[in-house]
């Protein structure tokens, strides 16, 4: 499905016209995102109303779009208007499952050494 490790991932930052394919997807993150579509980086959009994403990534063979719409919620998605926000896999990984992935806290409990 998606890359492993190592690969950069970009949140496309505002509202996406969820209608776009390929080749308008592409543009965006060239002439929006001032990046390269094929960079081999994921580039994530998400629509107005907030329950469908998009994943643009070139696979090497070709551009790969990966979609998701939930039946209900919305995916968790930056204030700001316009620009990219850098995630880890991890991060990805909670937005894809709808989690609110900005303001995770890693619970690790001490260990009780007896």
């Amino acid at each position: 499905m998606l890359p492993a490790g190592g690969v950069r991932i970009y949140l496309a930052c505002g509202v996406t016209d969820m209608r776009r394919g390929f080749q308008s997807l592409a543009a965006q993150v060239q002439l929006s995102l001032q990046r390269d579509p094929l960079d081999g980086s994921l580039y994530v959009f998400r629509g107005k109303r907030g329950d469908l994403i998009k994943i643009l990534y070139w696979d090497r063979q070709g551009m790969v779009l990966y979609a998701k719409k939930l039946d209900r919620g919305r995916f968790v998605w930056p204030q700001a208007k316009d620009g990219t926000v850098s995630l880890t896999a991890a991060q990805l990984s909670m937005l894809v499952e709808a989690i609110d992935w900005r303001n995770t806290a890693w619970t690790v409990r001490p260990e009780v050494v007896a």
